[in-house]
């Protein structure tokens, strides 16, 4: 998995992504220091971006974006944007959670919500994945 994101990190940052919602997150690793980069798939909602974590709070971004204070690059059709990424309270996920699944179709098997679910079914996983708002810098 690890190479086929590397993969996919390369193809995105470069804006030879096919899925018009892909991009690169780059934030600096809690511990190292060093930037991590990985793939990531933006959800768009009332005019505005997002970033879901479909693996939870675990997930190793989520972890460094928090540790960042919410500062990274985002890298998408071969621009770098510097942006803050702010927590989405567990109430106000349901509709981005839904809106994520369109956009990204490889999360489906790790949310367990159908695409066309009812928001509730959305709010129900809601507090298992971690969601930001993106803000440019």
């Amino acid at each position: 998995m690890r190479l086929w994101n590397r993969l996919d990190a390369a193809l995105y940052s470069r804006g030879w992504a096919i899925p018009r919602r892909a991009a690169v997150l780059e934030v600096p690793g809690r511990r190292s220091g060093r930037v991590r980069s990985v793939p990531v798939a933006i959800a768009d909602v009332d005019g505005a971006d997002y970033l879901v974590s479909m693996l939870g709070p675990g997930a190793n971004w989520v972890r460094n974006v928090e540790a960042a204070d919410g500062l990274a690059t985002l890298r998408r059709r071969g621009r770098n944007l510097r942006v803050r990424l702010t927590p989405v309270p567990v109430a106000e996920r349901a509709p981005i959670l839904r809106r994520y699944l369109a956009v990204a179709p490889g999360a489906r098997p790790h949310l367990v919500a159908r695409p066309g679910a009812p928001l509730t079914e959305f709010a129900r996983i809601a507090p298992d994945h971690p969601v930001f708002r993106v803000h440019e810098i």
